[in-house]
């Protein structure tokens, strides 16, 4: 299994735009971060998880040839406005999508083309199969299970694939979700910054979570501008890494 992270910023990408602060002026690659997403190849198969909005140059600096299905966190703009750009995946057959009732619903009305046929030949969209997540599942004969976090209040989804767990945009984790990502081998976790945020765990809450579930390496993503990639990471313990955009881990 290989895990390649698309994307590692904040909603705002980094740099931000009309900031001057040093990271966002920075030389350095691993502090130039675009929207949150990432690939998994496992079995032969492509999956993504969201579809940021730099989805496009994501797979164009991956030379991602293909996808096989997409798993949807939520629906907000960062995690989905890459969306379009999946049609060149979609030429022969439907590409699976899966997410929340919610997540569904919010795709379909802000894409309502990639769910339908189209009025009229000529021009390119994607045609997508939605497939609505309340259970574990398997694509491929690969189970995943849903990990239900919250964001805020708004209930959305990570995700435990074999030794995986992925969790992007979480403030709180339930007890149960904790239960089902322990013992995984590595853990994705988001950690925006070092003070608290209303709807997203900052690095120290994200590290105590990680020390719960007790992964074998853990990296944190969806990271904003305030985090300087060397002078975090050389304070962080053994296996534990801030990840950043082009980073591939096999496991």
């Amino acid at each position: 299994m290989r895990l390649t992270f698309l994307g590692t910023g904040t909603s705002h990408g980094i740099p931000v735009i009309g900031c001057r602060c040093s990271v966002c002026r920075s030389e350095n690659p691993k502090n130039k971060r675009t929207r949150c997403g990432a690939l998994l190849e496992t079995g032969g198969e492509k999956w993504l998880i969201d579809t940021p909005p730099e989805f496009r140059l994501q797979a164009l600096r991956e030379k991602l040839d293909r996808v096989d299905a997409v798993l949807y966190t939520h629906a907000h703009a960062d995690h989905i406005f890459g969306l379009d750009d999946l049609r060149v995946f979609t030429a022969r057959r439907p590409l699976p999508v899966y997410g929340s009732r919610e997540t569904l619903k919010t795709l379909r009305r802000t894409f309502p083309y990639a769910f339908t046929p189209p009025k009229q030949a000529g021009g390119g969209f994607p045609s997508l199969a939605p497939h609505r997540v309340r259970r574990p599942f398997e694509i491929g004969g690969r189970q995943i299970v849903p990990l239900p976090v919250y964001h805020g209040h708004l209930r959305i989804f990570g995700y435990r694939i074999g030794g995986l767990v992925y969790i992007t945009d979480a403030l709180r984790i339930p007890a149960e979700t904790l239960k089902a990502a322990s013992g995984c081998r590595v853990l994705v976790l988001n950690a925006l910054r070092w003070r608290p945020h209303p709807t997203h765990l900052s690095l120290p809450q994200a590290a105590e979570i990680a020390g719960k579930i007790g992964a074998e390496k853990v990296y944190f993503t969806h990271i904003c501008h305030n985090l300087e990639h060397e002078a975090v990471s050389a304070e962080l313990p053994p296996g534990t890494e801030l990840a950043y955009d082009g980073l591939t881990v096999d496991f």
